[in-house]
Protein backbone atom coordinates (compact mmCIF):
# COMPACT_ATOMS: atom_id res chain seq x y z
CA UNK A 1 0.00 0.00 0.00
CA UNK A 2 1.02 3.48 -0.86
CA UNK A 3 1.94 5.88 1.79
CA UNK A 4 -0.05 8.37 -0.33
CA UNK A 5 -3.77 8.86 -0.73
CA UNK A 6 -5.67 10.85 -2.77
CA UNK A 7 -9.37 11.59 -1.94
CA UNK A 8 -12.02 12.00 -4.94
CA UNK A 9 -15.52 13.12 -3.55
CA UNK A 10 -18.14 12.80 -6.32
CA UNK A 11 -21.78 13.01 -6.53
CA UNK A 12 -23.47 11.81 -9.87
CA UNK A 13 -20.30 12.39 -11.57
CA UNK A 14 -20.12 9.21 -14.11
CA UNK A 15 -19.03 11.44 -17.23
CA UNK A 16 -15.81 12.18 -15.27
CA UNK A 17 -14.80 9.60 -12.76
CA UNK A 18 -13.09 7.51 -14.91
CA UNK A 19 -10.93 10.03 -16.54
CA UNK A 20 -10.20 11.67 -13.50
CA UNK A 21 -8.90 8.34 -11.72
CA UNK A 22 -6.65 7.57 -14.88
CA UNK A 23 -5.37 10.87 -15.05
CA UNK A 24 -4.25 10.32 -11.16
CA UNK A 25 -2.76 6.90 -11.54
CA UNK A 26 -1.02 8.20 -14.58
CA UNK A 27 0.35 11.44 -13.38
CA UNK A 28 0.79 10.86 -9.78
CA UNK A 29 1.16 6.52 -9.61
CA UNK A 30 2.44 7.04 -6.06
CA UNK A 31 -0.83 7.34 -4.82
CA UNK A 32 -3.79 5.00 -4.09
CA UNK A 33 -6.93 6.46 -5.08
CA UNK A 34 -10.29 6.82 -2.84
CA UNK A 35 -13.63 7.55 -4.43
CA UNK A 36 -15.71 8.86 -2.21
CA UNK A 37 -19.58 8.06 -4.03
CA UNK A 38 -21.64 10.30 -2.14
CA UNK A 39 -24.77 9.14 -2.80
CA UNK A 40 -24.97 9.32 -6.55
CA UNK A 41 -27.72 7.96 -8.37
CA UNK A 42 -26.35 7.59 -11.62
CA UNK A 43 -22.95 4.46 -12.40
CA UNK A 44 -20.16 6.75 -10.58
CA UNK A 45 -19.27 4.30 -8.10
CA UNK A 46 -18.80 1.16 -10.82
CA UNK A 47 -17.41 3.02 -13.51
CA UNK A 48 -14.60 4.31 -10.45
CA UNK A 49 -13.80 0.90 -9.62
CA UNK A 50 -13.43 -0.42 -13.14
CA UNK A 51 -10.80 2.32 -13.53
CA UNK A 52 -9.09 1.20 -10.54
CA UNK A 53 -10.20 2.56 -7.68
CA UNK A 54 -11.54 1.97 -4.20
CA UNK A 55 -14.93 3.09 -4.01
CA UNK A 56 -16.83 3.58 -0.87
CA UNK A 57 -20.41 4.12 -1.53
CA UNK A 58 -22.34 6.35 0.77
CA UNK A 59 -26.04 5.15 1.50
CA UNK A 60 -27.32 8.60 1.08
CA UNK A 61 -25.79 11.82 0.26
CA UNK A 62 -24.23 13.48 3.25
CA UNK A 63 -22.63 16.64 1.35
CA UNK A 64 -19.26 17.28 0.19
CA UNK A 65 -17.63 18.26 3.61
CA UNK A 66 -18.90 14.58 4.82
CA UNK A 67 -17.72 12.54 1.99
CA UNK A 68 -14.16 14.99 2.52
CA UNK A 69 -14.48 13.59 6.05
CA UNK A 70 -15.16 10.21 4.96
CA UNK A 71 -12.04 10.32 2.82
CA UNK A 72 -9.71 11.27 6.15
CA UNK A 73 -10.89 8.73 8.00
CA UNK A 74 -10.02 6.05 5.75
CA UNK A 75 -6.57 7.34 5.33
CA UNK A 76 -6.31 7.91 8.90
CA UNK A 77 -7.05 4.70 10.02
CA UNK A 78 -4.75 2.97 6.76
CA UNK A 79 -1.95 4.62 8.07
CA UNK A 80 -1.50 7.26 5.04
CA UNK A 81 1.30 9.81 5.57
CA UNK A 82 -0.12 12.37 2.77
CA UNK A 83 -3.45 13.05 1.87
CA UNK A 84 -4.61 14.96 -1.45
CA UNK A 85 -8.19 16.49 -2.49
CA UNK A 86 -9.36 15.97 -6.00
CA UNK A 87 -12.95 16.79 -7.23
CA UNK A 88 -14.39 14.06 -9.34
CA UNK A 89 -15.09 16.76 -11.87
CA UNK A 90 -12.14 16.63 -13.87
CA UNK A 91 -11.63 20.27 -13.30
CA UNK A 92 -8.36 19.94 -10.88
CA UNK A 93 -5.08 18.34 -13.19
CA UNK A 94 -3.69 15.24 -11.52
CA UNK A 95 -0.54 16.78 -13.29
CA UNK A 96 -0.40 19.32 -10.10
CA UNK A 97 -0.16 16.26 -7.92
CA UNK A 98 3.55 15.82 -7.81
CA UNK A 99 3.46 19.45 -7.31
CA UNK A 100 1.93 20.04 -4.24
CA UNK A 101 3.79 16.85 -3.00
CA UNK A 102 7.44 18.54 -3.77
CA UNK A 103 5.90 22.13 -2.26
CA UNK A 104 4.59 19.90 0.93
CA UNK A 105 8.23 18.96 1.78
CA UNK A 106 9.89 22.24 1.24
CA UNK A 107 11.24 24.48 4.36
CA UNK A 108 9.29 26.21 5.91
CA UNK A 109 7.28 22.89 6.72
CA UNK A 110 3.18 23.40 6.67
CA UNK A 111 0.54 21.01 6.89
CA UNK A 112 -1.53 21.59 4.07
CA UNK A 113 -0.35 23.03 0.51
CA UNK A 114 -3.78 24.39 -1.44
CA UNK A 115 -3.70 24.67 -4.62
CA UNK A 116 -4.57 28.17 -5.92
CA UNK A 117 -6.51 28.98 -9.23
CA UNK A 118 -5.20 32.70 -8.68
CA UNK A 119 -1.29 32.29 -8.27
CA UNK A 120 -0.35 32.00 -11.95
CA UNK A 121 2.80 32.83 -13.32
CA UNK A 122 1.22 34.72 -16.35
CA UNK A 123 -1.35 36.46 -14.77
CA UNK A 124 -4.78 37.29 -14.45
CA UNK A 125 -5.42 33.66 -13.21
CA UNK A 126 -8.94 31.60 -13.16
CA UNK A 127 -11.91 33.36 -14.59
CA UNK A 128 -15.63 32.45 -13.46
CA UNK A 129 -18.88 34.98 -13.28
CA UNK A 130 -18.05 38.08 -11.60
CA UNK A 131 -20.37 37.85 -9.10
CA UNK A 132 -18.33 34.61 -7.85
CA UNK A 133 -14.73 36.09 -8.74
CA UNK A 134 -16.25 38.91 -6.34
CA UNK A 135 -17.30 36.82 -3.28
CA UNK A 136 -14.18 34.61 -3.57
CA UNK A 137 -12.38 37.61 -3.16
CA UNK A 138 -14.58 38.59 0.11
CA UNK A 139 -13.41 35.12 1.42
CA UNK A 140 -10.17 35.58 0.74
CA UNK A 141 -9.86 38.66 2.12
CA UNK A 142 -11.56 37.73 5.14
CA UNK A 143 -9.15 34.29 5.88
CA UNK A 144 -6.19 36.46 5.21
CA UNK A 145 -7.08 38.94 8.09
CA UNK A 146 -8.14 36.09 10.03
CA UNK A 147 -5.18 34.01 9.69
CA UNK A 148 -2.84 36.79 9.41
CA UNK A 149 -1.33 35.76 6.03
CA UNK A 150 -2.25 35.97 2.75
CA UNK A 151 -4.60 33.69 1.27
CA UNK A 152 -6.10 34.02 -2.13
CA UNK A 153 -8.07 31.14 -3.14
CA UNK A 154 -9.86 30.36 0.08
CA UNK A 155 -12.81 28.33 -1.75
CA UNK A 156 -10.14 25.40 -3.49
CA UNK A 157 -10.74 22.11 -3.02
CA UNK A 158 -7.20 21.00 -4.36
CA UNK A 159 -5.44 20.34 -1.21
CA UNK A 160 -2.77 18.34 0.09
CA UNK A 161 -2.18 17.43 4.12
CA UNK A 162 0.19 15.70 6.55
CA UNK A 163 -0.47 12.95 8.81
CA UNK A 164 -1.08 16.39 10.92
CA UNK A 165 -3.62 17.64 8.80
CA UNK A 166 -5.02 14.34 7.87
CA UNK A 167 -5.49 13.39 11.83
CA UNK A 168 -7.58 16.77 12.12
CA UNK A 169 -9.40 16.47 9.33
CA UNK A 170 -11.03 13.09 10.39
CA UNK A 171 -11.71 14.00 13.83
CA UNK A 172 -13.36 17.57 12.57
CA UNK A 173 -14.36 18.56 9.16
CA UNK A 174 -16.96 21.20 8.49
CA UNK A 175 -19.96 19.75 6.38
CA UNK A 176 -21.98 22.47 4.74
CA UNK A 177 -19.29 24.56 2.45
CA UNK A 178 -16.27 23.57 3.92
CA UNK A 179 -13.11 24.62 1.91
CA UNK A 180 -13.15 28.33 3.87
CA UNK A 181 -13.83 27.08 7.08
CA UNK A 182 -11.41 24.04 7.05
CA UNK A 183 -8.28 26.85 6.60
CA UNK A 184 -9.59 28.60 9.93
CA UNK A 185 -9.85 25.10 11.26
CA UNK A 186 -6.22 24.57 10.53
CA UNK A 187 -5.37 28.08 11.94
CA UNK A 188 -6.91 27.33 15.21
CA UNK A 189 -5.39 24.45 15.79
CA UNK A 190 -1.95 26.22 15.41
CA UNK A 191 -1.27 24.25 11.85
CA UNK A 192 0.41 25.57 8.97
CA UNK A 193 -0.64 26.35 5.42
CA UNK A 194 0.35 27.88 2.25
CA UNK A 195 -0.80 28.03 -1.58
CA UNK A 196 1.17 27.52 -4.92
CA UNK A 197 -0.70 28.27 -8.40
CA UNK A 198 -2.07 25.57 -9.99
CA UNK A 199 -4.29 25.03 -12.87
CA UNK A 200 -8.33 25.18 -12.99
CA UNK A 201 -10.11 23.04 -16.28
CA UNK A 202 -13.84 23.47 -17.18
CA UNK A 203 -16.29 20.94 -15.43
CA UNK A 204 -16.87 18.29 -18.15
CA UNK A 205 -19.83 17.08 -16.47
CA UNK A 206 -22.16 17.41 -14.67
CA UNK A 207 -23.05 20.34 -12.41
CA UNK A 208 -21.58 21.98 -9.26
CA UNK A 209 -23.24 22.22 -6.14
CA UNK A 210 -22.69 25.69 -5.49
CA UNK A 211 -23.91 26.73 -9.24
CA UNK A 212 -27.36 25.62 -7.82
CA UNK A 213 -27.63 28.31 -4.74
CA UNK A 214 -28.02 31.60 -5.46
CA UNK A 215 -24.79 33.54 -4.80
CA UNK A 216 -25.85 35.78 -2.79
CA UNK A 217 -26.90 32.99 -0.23
CA UNK A 218 -24.07 30.94 -0.55
CA UNK A 219 -22.26 34.06 0.48
CA UNK A 220 -24.01 34.81 3.34
CA UNK A 221 -23.83 31.14 4.55
CA UNK A 222 -20.21 30.72 4.28
CA UNK A 223 -20.00 33.59 6.02
CA UNK A 224 -22.17 32.96 8.71
CA UNK A 225 -20.37 29.60 9.02
CA UNK A 226 -17.09 30.95 9.30
CA UNK A 227 -17.62 33.25 12.49
CA UNK A 228 -19.64 30.17 13.86
CA UNK A 229 -16.88 28.29 13.04
CA UNK A 230 -14.59 30.94 14.74
CA UNK A 231 -16.65 30.50 17.85
CA UNK A 232 -16.94 26.90 18.62
CA UNK A 233 -14.96 24.10 20.48
CA UNK A 234 -12.24 21.85 18.49
CA UNK A 235 -11.30 18.02 19.53
CA UNK A 236 -7.75 18.29 20.04
CA UNK A 237 -5.53 16.28 17.01
CA UNK A 238 -3.21 14.90 19.98
CA UNK A 239 -5.80 13.04 21.28
CA UNK A 240 -5.11 9.48 19.49
CA UNK A 241 -1.77 8.06 18.82
CA UNK A 242 -1.24 7.44 14.97
CA UNK A 243 -2.00 3.00 13.99
CA UNK A 244 1.44 1.32 14.47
Amino acid sequence: MSRHLAIVPALNEAGSIAQTVTEIHQHAAGFDVLVVDDGSVDDTAAIAAAAGARVISLPFNVGIGGAVQCGYLYARDNGYEVAVQVDGDGQHDARDIPRLLAALGEQPAVEMITGSRFLTDQGGGYRSSPLRRAGIRVFAALISLLTHQRVTDATSGFRMSTRRGIELFARDYPHDYPEVEAILLLHAHRLRSREIAVTMRPRTSGRSTIARAVPAYYMVKVLLAVFVGILRARPSIEAEEPPR
